[in-house]
Order: structure tokens, then C-alpha cells, then sequence
């Protein structure tokens, strides 16, 4: 892969999205009510054109949106991402008529999307799913179970719900449907959660689907939902990169500006060290999302590895870089309403949603050795071929 940098056009084009970010979308967040779903926010990323983007856009471009938003408002950050996240299984996998029919309305920011993949007891452990799908006899199935921590839960007009089709079967038994909000059966309430976002729960007491309903094939879904997962893992780590970069723009105001035994915190070299190294571990983030990105738009074969390699490092870091910048800032950052405060509440979640810091690991190990083992093949069969060749050449010599 080359050497990563942005050219003009993306530099301006994410100076523009943090404006648009403090100038429209900062107003309406501050409007919504925390734990619901803000719509007049996410009509408003509809309206300049950022939902759309999503879907036509690649992997980079939707680290560059997350990460420019969330420097500025986490709160429009999250509503894009949760739309994008509910929405891509329909625009990636779904019929000319699921197309028709949702994505217009999702882009636009009037119809507004969840992603139901985990269940009280399968959360990184997706292939573990328990909400069944049973058979109704008439070529549907009926939905029975529960799903927990859904975005946009149960506010949402349509899910992409992920169902156990086929018992016994783990990851290769799991079928992806599209649930309108409307289906009777289909019910749920909302979770109050540290950081006050749109997630609840959604409740299936024999929600009717058909075959109309599929995204995909049947007991296919797995690959829907890593499919979606591969693309917005990099992002989440865009996310983290975009609150630790506030952060540390924080912590450099505040140190350089604040009084302390008889010059500013800035002049002391512990401070300035731990200023040089929240600087320092972000820069090295944001470059791994940026490249963990660029693979996933060439097609790289290694886009798993760099993923996990990208949301761990981004994730990871951004919490040592807020946690470091309310230590910089002492009592007042603890406030209620001041930006870290607000910070370190919304930095906690991405090392768990969309694949737990320990799964992310697990991944990277596995790819690490499944490409040594590739390798370690290819050494063996070239050196098999090497003694065949040699031992023919031997046979062929006449004997003096």
C-alpha cells in the first residue's frame, strides 16, 4: 500500500463538514432530547446531503465524514453513523423493491434505520445468535426472541433484523430480514445508557416475514452483517480519532492558556510530555483507520486484519487521550456540560459496540496465523516441486 496523505480537496472538504457540524448540526443537537431519536438532526444530514453520501462514497470518504463530525458534534456523528449502519444491508443486499421503497426515505432522513444484530446473550459472539425464525408453513417465517443495545431501538421505521434460521448452524445458520416498524408482534423499549444515545430493545412475539423480507439468502446472513461490519469497523475507529483529536485541541488551549506556579501548565515537561504523546498516539491512529480504509476501497484481501487492527488502535487510544486530558484540566472538566465531561462518556462505548477490544484482537491473531499458514504452504509445495524437478533431471542424466 503507499504512503497515505490527503489531497486538497478532502482537506477542504473536512474543514467545511466541521463547520457544518458547529454552524447547523451543533444547534439541533442540543434541542434533542438525550436518549431519544432526534429527528429534526437527522432530517437535517439528509438535507446537506451527508446520508447520501454514505451510500456513495467509499470506506475513506465515511472516515473522513465520522471523524470531522465528531470533532465537533459526537451527537450528529452518531445519528449519521447509526443510520448508515441500519441502511447498508438494504443498499448493499436488498431487492429493486426494498431499494425503492427505504432508501429514499433514509437518505433523505425521514425514515430512520436500526441495525438488530445483538441479543442479551450474543453480543461479540454474533454467530451465537438466539432469535428464531420459524417456519410458518405458507413460505414465511415467524420472528420470536429478543434483540438489545439496537441503534435507533424502538423509535426506528425499519430494521435490518438478523434471525437464526437453521438450528445448530452458528454463523452459517443466521438469515438477515427487513422489519418495518409496523409489523404487529414487533415491539421494544428504550435503554438509558451512559452515554445518552438512541438504544433500545427490540421484542418479537411472532412478527410475521416473508420471502419479500430477505436481504441476501437464506442462512446467508452472516456475510450481510460482516459485510457491513468490515465497512463501518474503520469508521468507528474515524469516530474515536475525531473525539481524541477534540480532546487533545482541549487540552492544548487549557494547558498553554493556565496559570501555574508562575507560568502555564504548558511550561512544565511532564505536561508537555503528556501533550507530545496524546499527540503522537492519535496521529498513529488516524493513519491506521486511513489505511485500514484505503485496503477496503482497492479490495485488499487483508481488510479484516486492518479493521481490527484500525477500530482496537483508534479505540483504545482515544480513551487514554481523554482520560489524559480530563487529568490536564483537573475538577472542571468533571463538570456536568463541559466538553470532556461530555468526552468521557462517549469515548467508553466503541471499545465494546461493533466488536468488543478483546474480539478485535482475536480477529487479528487468527488473520495473522491464517497468513502464516498460507505461507508456510506456498514455501512447502514450492519446495515439493523443487525435489520433483530435481529428481526428474537425475533420472534423465545417463548412467556413464
Amino acid at each position: 500500500m503507499p504512503a497515505f496523505s490527503l489531497d486538497p480537496e478532502q482537506i477542504t472538504w473536512c474543514a467545511e463538514l466541521r463547520t457544518l457540524a458547529a454552524e447547523r448540526l451543533r444547534p439541533l443537537a442540543d434541542q434533542g432530547e438525550p436518549g431519544r431519536v432526534n429527528r429534526p438532526l437527522v432530517a437535517a444530514l439528509g438535507e446537506l446531503g451527508l446520508l447520501a453520501r454514505l451510500f456513495d462514497a467509499g470506506a475513506l470518504d465515511l472516515c473522513l465524514l465520522r471523524e470531522s463530525l465528531a470533532r465537533t458534534c459526537t451527537e450528529a456523528e452518531t445519528a449519521l453513523a447509526l443510520q448508515g449502519l441500519g441502511t447498508h444491508p438494504v443498499a448493499a443486499f436488498g431487492t429493486p423493491a426494498q431499494r425503492a421503497r427505504w432508501l429514499p426515505e433514509a437518505t433523505a432522513g425521514r425514515a430512520v434505520a436500526a441495525f438488530a444484530l445483538s441479543e442479551p446473550d450474543a453480543g461479540s459472539d454474533a454467530a451465537a445468535l438466539a432469535l428464531e425464525a420459524r417456519p410458518d408453513g405458507a413460505g414465511g417465517w415467524r420472528l420470536h426472541g429478543e434483540k438489545r443495545w439496537i441503534s435507533n431501538a424502538p423509535e426506528a421505521d425499519f430494521a435490518t433484523v438478523f434471525a437464526r434460521t437453521t438450528q445448530g448452524a452458528g454463523s452459517r445458520g443466521v438469515t438477515a430480514f427487513l422489519v418495518p416498524a409496523d409489523r404487529p408482534g414487533l415491539g421494544g423499549e428504550a435503554l438509558d445508557m451512559l452515554a445518552p444515545h438512541a438504544l433500545g430493545t427490540l421484542t418479537f412475539d411472532g412478527v410475521p416475514v416473508g420471502p419479500d423480507d430477505l436481504l441476501g439468502e437464506p442462512d446467508q446472513g452472516f456475510r450481510v452483517a460482516m459485510h457491513t461490519l468490515n465497512l463501518f469497523r474503520p469508521s468507528v475507529g474515524a469516530f474515536a480519532v475525531g473525539m481524541a483529536q477534540a480532546a487533545l485541541d482541549a487540552a492544548l488551549a487549557h494547558t498553554a492558556a493556565r496559570p501555574a506556579f508562575g507560568g502555564h501548565l504548558a511550561d512544565l515537561q511532564a505536561v508537555a510530555h503528556r501533550i507530545a504523546e496524546m499527540a503522537t498516539r492519535t496521529e498513529a491512529a488516524r493513519l491506521l483507520v486511513y489505511a485500514a480504509a484505503t485496503a477496503y476501497d482497492e479490495g485488499d484481501p487483508d481488510v479484516p486484519r486492518r479493521s481490527a487492527m484500525a477500530k482496537l488502535l483508534a479505540t483504545e487510544t482515544a480513551q487514554y487521550v481523554v482520560d489524559a486530558a480530563v487529568q490536564l484540566h483537573g475538577a472542571r472538566a468533571l463538570q456536568r456540560g463541559h466538553l470532556l465531561e461530555h468526552l468521557y462518556r462517549e469515548v467508553r462505548a466503541p471499545r465494546i459496540y461493533e466488536g468488543a477490544t478483546e474480539v478485535q484482537r482475536t480477529i487479528i491473531a487468527k488473520e495473522l496465523y491464517a497468513a502464516h499458514r498460507r505461507a508456510a504452504n506456498r514455501t512447502e509445495r514450492r519446495e515439493a516441486v523443487r525435489l520433483r524437478t530435481a529428481d526428474s533431471r537425475r533420472q534423465e542424466v545417463p548412467s556413464p
